[in-house]
């Protein structure tokens, strides 16, 4: 069986959703993406409420860290959910969730200094990293809940670890942290005066448990004063276009990114951040049904999942992916010469079934294969009932 290796496949040219609902194919299937790591967005009347609510009359320079009464509502949610007092001076309004992670960084790290940062990761976080003149150092999470293990990070910790970057809910692996191995990471914190840099984008999206997120600022709330929480505002919102997040943290790393982002950096637009903060006034609603579009769609594809043959299902407790680890499958295939790496199965499954997914290379991770249940409603489970079927003939003999 040939296969042709296609690196980052996610990242060629492509149809997209789109072109699903207008019923474009080829090679006799609808192409479905469920490679995107974003949600599907659909009008609704709450969407165009926030539009038209735009001052567009408003004019001034803007505060480099974003307008205040935007800060001031942030902060409120940010109390609602934490149980703690935020105030306006703790948040800083970015161009995106990766300029938030990009700005934390600058503000804390100094060329030389290590980051460790648990494999899989996001394919930007080593690149902002490098960004910062500091070294990624790379702690595996431990299989089959990809949660990070305490006595691993301990000894990847030397004299020149400076922060720590964590991700839950995860992506790619859809891993929640538990309050236990948050407690263990604020520990190490504190032991060894480093700064904790959580990115907490899907934390509207938690599937399991209390179905709530937790956060490590509740878990351990003597290691907030070491923590930048990183947000966008927001994916629950579906308003993912604009581009708009925000990181809370000391006064003294918001005070560094104004001067940051008032000299070096692209500020948001007024028209972005107000049109968020109608979002906010209005969005319940629209994280409600978010929330259960995804829910629904995660049971559906969990249960197309579990017909999987030679593949451990995924337990997808939250963010908006499926991380199949490919172990023992790729292992065969390539005893067999059938195939490479999971890049391989992604490109062979792009080809046999015109689903896309992301090989696990892309997050540093030559086992994983993840797919989205953020797709455009019904889409994701007949893709996934493809990509069940296409790995099932490739059953280990």
């Amino acid at each position: 069986m040939q296969s042709d290796s296609i690196s980052f496949c996610f990242t060629e040219r492509v149809p997209g959703a789109q072109d699903v609902a207008s019923g474009s194919a080829f090679g006799g299937h609808e192409f479905i993406d469920l490679a995107n790591d974003e949600i599907f967005q659909s009008l609704s009347l709450a969407h165009e409420r926030a539009m038209v609510t735009v001052d567009s009359g408003a004019s001034g320079v803007l505060d480099p860290i974003g307008l205040m009464p935007l800060r001031k509502a942030i902060a409120e949610r940010l109390a609602a959910q934490t149980g703690f007092d935020w105030s306006a001076e703790e948040i800083a309004i970015t161009a995106g969730s990766k300029e938030a992670l990009l700005c934390a960084g600058l503000a804390v790290l100094e060329r030389g200094d290590e980051v460790i940062i648990i494999r899989p990761w996001q394919p930007f976080v080593p690149a902002l990293v490098h960004a910062a003149g500091a070294v990624p150092v790379f702690v595996d999470a431990q299989r089959p809940r990809y949660t990070p293990d305490g006595n691993s990070i301990r000894a990847a910790i030397t004299s020149r670890t400076k922060a720590m970057i964590i991700n839950s809910p995860n992506n790619p692996t859809g891993a929640v942290y538990s309050r236990t191995t948050l407690q263990d990471v604020g520990e190490l914190a504190i032991e060894f005066r480093i700064w904790i840099i959580s990115d907490e984008r899907y934390s509207r999206l938690v599937f399991t448990g209390l179905h709530r997120h937790e956060s490590i600022v509740v878990a351990h709330p003597a290691v907030r004063s070491r923590t930048i929480m990183v947000n966008p505002c927001s994916q629950a919102l579906e308003i993912s276009g604009s581009r708009l997040g925000y990181f809370a943290a000391p006064r003294a790393i918001v005070s560094a990114a104004r001067k940051l982002q008032g000299y070096a950096a692209m500020i948001p637009s007024r028209e972005a951040q107000q049109a968020t903060l109608s979002h906010f006034q209005v969005g319940g609603r629209i994280e409600r049904e978010t929330y259960q579009r995804l829910f629904d769609a995660r049971d559906i594809g969990l249960n197309i999942l579990s017909n999987l043959r030679d593949v451990t299902p995924p337990r997808a407790d939250g963010a908006l992916f499926f991380y199949l680890d490919l172990n023992r499958l790729a292992s065969a295939l390539q005893d067999e010469g059938r195939v490479g790496v999971t890049d391989d199965v992604a490109s062979w499954l792009l080809k046999q079934t015109n689903v896309a997914c992301v090989g696990g290379d892309a997050f540093g991770d030559v086992n994983g294969l993840r797919l989205s249940f953020g797709a455009p409603p019904g889409a994701s489970a007949i893709g996934l009932t493809r990509v069940v079927q296409a790995l099932n003939s490739l059953r280990i003999k």
